[in-house]
């Protein structure tokens, strides 16, 4: 009996104890996995409900602008947005977009005509400026023709006639008699309606 005894106590005693290794005790924690968090639509955000994945309204009311989807969803209700959306192909949802704000922030701006009003107010600056362009080119065609008058009126005076002269020879002669006679650029600027067609077409008729 003791000598069993003893020879358990040396097997327990040489059995080396348990450790941990240096490199296991040193290894540094693994790395947090990184979630990676997608933010909900404006539109989702809006409306209080989950975004999904392949969200119709996602690509277009980004959550950075909720104001656009705001405004639209105002005048047009976002069931009536989701639906247009749904009915055009992916190639005209943008544009179907732009109209769709553009459109209800001129409706929130004049209730009454809304995006009409801001189209006929375009139209009518359109016809002004059209209206100015084509006074523009008349007064351009009467300067011209009191140029021709006057450089006809020249080559009567010096005795040629103004059919054989050619442009640049009427040019030369018409800044010629300016240059001489400084009292006619005066005259001819203060009475440009004296020296009209029908003055001049006795001349050389």
């Amino acid at each position: 009996m003791e000598t069993s005894d003893t020879t358990t106590t040396t097997i327990s005693s040489s059995s080396p104890p348990h450790s941990l290794s240096p490199s296991s005790s040193s290894s540094p924690p693994p790395p947090p996995s990184h979630q990676v968090v997608v933010s909900p639509c404006a539109a989702c955000k809006i409306l209080r409900r989950r975004c999904a994945e392949k969200c119709v309204l996602a690509p277009y009311f980004p959550p950075t602008d909720p104001l656009k989807f705001t405004t639209a969803h105002r005048v047009f209700g976002a069931s009536n947005i989701i639906k247009f959306l749904q009915e055009l192909p992916e190639s005209q949802r943008a544009d179907a977009v732009s109209s769709m704000v553009y459109e209800a922030n001129a409706r929130l701006r004049d209730p009454v005509y809304g995006c009409a009003g801001a189209i006929c107010h375009l139209q009518k600056q359109v016809g002004d400026l059209q209206a100015q362009l084509a006074k523009a080119q008349a007064e351009l065609i009467n300067m011209q023709c009191q140029q021709e008058n006057l450089v006809t009126f020249i080559c009567m005076e010096m005795g040629q006639s103004p059919q054989a002269a050619p442009p640049q020879q009427q040019q030369q002669s018409f800044d010629n008699f300016m240059i001489n006679n400084p009292q006619m650029i005066s005259f001819h600027v203060n009475n440009p309606t004296l020296l009209d067609e029908n003055m001049w077409e006795p001349l050389w008729t």
